[in-house]
């Protein structure tokens, strides 16, 4: 009684299990772009390189804060022997045995108005000689330096106009990713949509088909058709057939390849609904191209490729001809034999350089690589305002096409209930006996092909819609901005 009690309350687990596991997953076209922004390989990908570029622009930001750091050799004990030079010039290996410990502290602060660099510091070293028992102090109590280079070109200054634009074009770019996965996702949703489509035409051809057929027996027998209608009908009915398992074939692939970019990896049974509410959104071309401009990355990408090319002739110039660094410290140092002396009536320390590198003769290498920055940056000029025009043509064609799918679509949705009806009327009259074979088949033929434009206006509709969010980065029927965060 135990022994079937348990695999009693076995198969109630399993079959409860296999309910509540759904066999079918119905899913929208919303709801399948939803899934792949979230699942798919390439949104985290998309994910991946925006947390970069932040990182990349965190990294920028901080070269132009305060920096301290402490470095140090502790300890810097040494036990052997080196070798000393003599008077005459002979070598005396002399026994060593000492620690030389020393920490520094340094603080640096950059300018970027002029790429200067402020330094300060302080400093203590002990020297520790092992064989004769001292010690010796020797420190920096606090220096402040300044290092300033002249007639040379400032990084600061320039990342400081680039690294912005970059990082809001990152940004920009997440934002396109995400619409961009949503045009590709609606593909394989049409895909797999058309394949359902097409095995149930498939399908309800063969069947219909079949009820045809043994009409027309019932009329052969009677001898109202000839053996040709007969024969005709053998034939629809085998290429019925063979649809019905081309069909399946696609779907399976179409179901594969939507999984795959979804990143959906349940195994139940996928049937797409088919949009039914089609977006009444009126759009111009001068308001798409506005919303463009204000939020793809390709037009901070102008702003920011002109600004590259401006760097580079800066930095031809700034890295040729004269070029000099003026160098100042003041503070003070000392030396004691204690740590408190070192800090006790110290020395001043007072520094000054000035290094000059002039170019005397370089054979014209310096102008060359002036002038070649200078040509490269009215190429980029050219370059811009030509992805200007192309990106502004891009945007005009699909505010067109857009219109022009909104148009199209009413009109095949009209032309496939034509079709439909038209196609039940010749169905009938056949089967009264006022309709011939041939002009069922053209009927016949007239219905698969309007149900499949319907749906292949239902994709360009879509696709021109998806299309125009990604372009743009607007949601014209919400009024708003595309955002993530």
């Amino acid at each position: 009684m135990k022994f079937l009690y348990i695999i009693l309350l076995l198969t109630v687990s399993c079959r409860a299990f296999s309910q509540g596991k759904p066999d079918t997953l119905r899913l929208t076209l919303q709801q399948v772009v939803e899934m792949a922004k979230a699942n798919s390989i390439a949104a985290k990908q998309a994910a991946t390189i925006r947390e970069t570029k932040y990182w990349v622009f965190r990294s920028y930001q901080s070269n132009y804060q305060p920096q301290l750091a402490l470095t140090g050799t502790l300890p810097d004990y040494q036990k052997t022997f080196s070798q000393v030079f003599q008077p005459d010039g002979t070598i005396l290996f002399q026994p060593i045995h000492n620690d030389n410990s020393a920490l520094q502290l340094d603080f640096s602060q950059s300018i970027t108005a002029t790429g200067g660099t402020i330094y300060g510091r302080t400093q203590l070293q002990r020297f520790t000689d092992f064989d004769r028992h001292n010690a010796l102090y020797n420190g920096v109590p606090y220096s402040i330096a300044y290092t300033q280079p002249l007639f040379q070109f400032n990084q600061l200054k320039w990342d400081k106009k680039i690294e912005p634009l970059k990082y809001n074009e990152s940004k920009q770019a997440y934002i396109e990713a995400q619409e961009n996965i949503a045009v590709t996702v609606e593909g394989y949703f049409f895909d797999l949509l058309l394949a359902q489509v097409n095995l149930h035409i498939a399908e309800t051809n063969y069947a219909n088909t079949q009820k045809i057929m043994a009409i027309a027996n019932t009329k052969f027998e009677l001898g109202k058709i000839t053996k040709n209608e007969i024969l005709q009908l053998q034939l629809e009915l085998i290429t019925a057939k063979k649809d019905v398992g081309t069909a399946k074939r696609s779907i399976e692939i179409a179901t594969l390849n939507l999984r795959s970019y979804t990143g959906q990896e349940d195994d139940s049974k996928i049937v797409l609904i088919a949009p039914e509410n089609i977006s009444r959104m009126q759009v111009t071309s001068d308001r798409v191209l506005a919303e463009a401009y204000a939020n793809r990355s390709d037009a901070i990408g102008f702003l920011r490729r002109i600004a590259e090319a401006k760097r580079d002739v800066a930095k031809a110039k700034g890295e040729t001809g004269l070029k000099a660094t003026l160098n100042a410290n003041l503070g003070f140092s000392n030396t004691a034999s204690s740590i408190p002396g070192i800090y006790n009536n110290p020395q001043n320390q007072q520094i000054l350089q000035l290094t000059l590198s002039v170019p005397i003769l370089d054979w014209g290498r310096s102008k060359s690589i002036t002038k070649t920055a200078q040509a490269n940056l009215q190429l980029m000029e050219y370059t811009v305002e030509q992805d200007k025009q192309n990106f502004k043509q891009g945007i005009v064609t699909q505010v067109s096409l857009f219109n022009l799918m909104k148009e199209q679509l009413v009109y095949t949705a009209q032309a496939d209930s034509i079709a439909s009806e038209k196609y039940k009327i010749a169905r009938e009259r056949y089967v009264l006996g006022n309709l011939n074979i041939t002009d069922l088949g053209i009927a016949f033929r007239e219905n698969d092909a309007a149900k499949r434009d319907y749906i292949t206006s239902l994709r360009d509709f879509w696709s021109a819609y998806y299309q125009l969010r990604y372009l743009s980065l607007y949601d014209f029927e919400n009024n708003q901005k595309i955002a993530y965060k």
